[in-house]
């Protein structure tokens, strides 16, 4: 009997950007607390951080904990920020061997002196690795971002006649990173919950209704062969996308 071949992948996206949904959802379909679901979706990332240095993809950004965040329960938010203290502490070595530059998009103000110390850190220590650029959004929220972009424009004293589309890129947290190709989304919501509204204008969506904590990497495999199909006419007509294969 013949197996069925695997399906190839056509073109990768440059950045792939993820809402990490469906950890809480998980650990109640166990009988668990909401904090293991959290706890088992930390332990995820390190394999979908894994396959996008195998797979060639230079830019990831994750949505880890955005500023509609704090109004969740107390326990639950405190339990999110010694996770984020405790993955720095035990995995920041690792991931700077592995060439990984880690950058943190959001504001850092409302992180207690420990945890803002531990982050500009990271990003410090990490600065100059290239292997792959890993943007974490913590107390990250996509109109937020352009409030902020407009007043530091505002600020410095830039005449409107000044300000465009590429101006205020360059003002947002993401400066310097390219725009993503594809946003995913597990856990089956069909909904933009505030993330790189500016930067996902014209990026490609996939979502899946496989809870974070199940999403590995032949998950991943099957959006970026779905991306592979896309063909991305930012407005425009174009040819179809070409089917050279990526192993």
């Amino acid at each position: 009997m013949r197996k069925n071949k695997t399906e190839p992948i056509t073109r990768l996206p440059k950045h792939v950007a993820f809402i990490m949904d469906g950890n809480g959802r998980w650990a109640r379909k166990r009988g668990l607390p909401r904090l293991a679901g959290h706890r088992a979706g930390t332990e995820n990332l390190r394999e979908i951080i894994r396959a996008c240095v195998e797979f060639g993809i230079p830019y990831m950004t994750i949505y880890a904990f955005s500023t509609e965040n704090w109004e969740r329960p107390e326990d639950e938010v405190n339990g999110l920020m010694n996770i984020l203290a405790e993955v720095i502490d035990t995995e920041l070595d690792e991931l700077h061997r592995e060439g990984v530059q880690l950058k943190h998009i959001g504001r850092l103000e409302r992180l207690d002196e420990r945890l803002r110390e531990k982050v500009i850190r990271a990003v410090e220590l990490t600065k100059n690795n290239t292997r792959l650029s890993l943007n974490i959004a913590w107390n990250y929220g996509g109109r937020d971002e352009i409030v902020c972009a407009v007043q530091r424009i505002i600020r410095e004293g830039i005449p409107a006649e000044q300000v465009n589309c590429d101006l205020i890129s360059r003002y947002l947290f993401t400066a310097g990173t390219p725009d993503p190709d594809l946003v995913i989304r597990t856990s089956g919501e069909m909904r933009v919950s505030n993330f790189l509204i500016w930067q996902s204008a014209y990026s490609e969506w996939y979502t899946t209704p496989t809870y974070w904590p199940d999403f590995n990497k032949e998950e991943f495999r099957k959006a970026l062969v779905e991306y592979g199909k896309r063909n991305r006419r930012f407005g425009k007509v174009l040819e179809e996308p070409c089917s050279e294969k990526v192993n």
